[in-house]
């Protein structure tokens, strides 16, 4: 049976609390212990341990420094932060439409420097033209009966794309080549896009990578995921949003990148791809 967003939510809640029991059973420090060293009751010790409250930053802090362990707060911190926002169904952020998702979006555009794409179904949100934007948030608006505010989630969604050229910013987009095939609107709405992602490989900032069909699997298709800076990767599911936070977790995303990285083919040779995929609409 499917797991439900709050339990898999609780179970990182849990995981969190069971690490920090962990630390201080390694320490060889009881609770009380810990209470002591930390100036808490000992009931608030229970219920961190328990999971029935969620830590603090400080509270993680002040656990780990109790325990001799102060190397182990920065991942703690992290996961305590992603089991609140870590696993968010789609119908709780778009239950009052789609524009004031795409809008929400905009802060942490704005802040992120390096943006890291991996695309294995549709092509990434900051490279859509308008009209194939409207087919995909169009479909996805019938699928999961949200609000009908598709015209302006699309042009709120164009609209974040200015950062493809303003700021300080870099974006490295990978894409399966599947991606170039799988036809979303019509076909003049997917001749469009294919023009659009060969225009904007020229912007100095943008970098765009095809992984195709014939390549070598070294790394086999995921969800897609994006990275930004090497702070925060989502991943997109079909029920939810997953935030991951933790240090050593996104690593592993970054990895992933890097390997998939090594898969594509880049500059005239991802344009060739393009184009034979344009002419598959003809």
């Amino acid at each position: 049976m499917p797991t439900s967003p709050s339990s898999s939510a609780q179970s990182a809640r849990k995981a969190v609390a069971d690490r920090l029991r962990e630390i201080r059973q390694d320490a060889g420090l009881s609770a009380k212990a810990v209470a002591d060293r930390t100036g808490w009751y000992k009931s608030k010790v229970s219920r961190l341990e328990n999971a029935v409250t969620p830590p603090s930053d400080d509270d993680v802090r002040a656990w780990c420094r109790a325990c001799e362990a102060d190397g182990m707060a920065a991942d703690l911190i992290a996961a305590s932060r992603s089991a609140e926002n870590m696993y968010v169904d789609w119908r709780r952020l778009q239950k009052t439409g789609l524009r004031r998702l795409q809008e929400s979006y905009v802060p942490l555009f704005d802040r992120t420097k390096t943006f890291r794409v991996y695309c294995s179904n549709v092509v990434p949100g900051l490279c859509q033209t308008d009209s194939y934007a409207r087919a995909l948030l169009g479909s996805i608006a019938a699928f999961r009966a949200a609000p009908d505010d598709v015209s302006d989630a699309v042009a709120a969604r164009v609209a974040r794309a200015r950062v493809l050229r303003e700021g300080p910013h870099r974006f490295a987009f990978l894409l399966e080549e599947a991606v170039l095939r799988h036809r979303v609107g019509s076909t003049a709405t997917m001749t469009a896009q294919l023009e659009h992602l060969v225009s904007i490989m020229s912007l100095p900032s943008v970098s765009i990578g095809v992984v195709p069909f014939t390549a070598p699997r070294r790394m086999w298709m995921l969800e897609t995921f994006s990275i930004y800076d090497e702070e925060q990767a989502q991943v997109e599911t079909l029920t939810a949003q997953i935030n991951v936070t933790a240090p050593t977790e996104v690593r592993q995303y970054l990895d992933a990148f890097g390997e998939f990285k090594k898969l594509a083919v880049f500059g005239a040779k991802a344009r060739t791809l393009i184009e034979a995929a344009s002419r598959t609409l003809e």
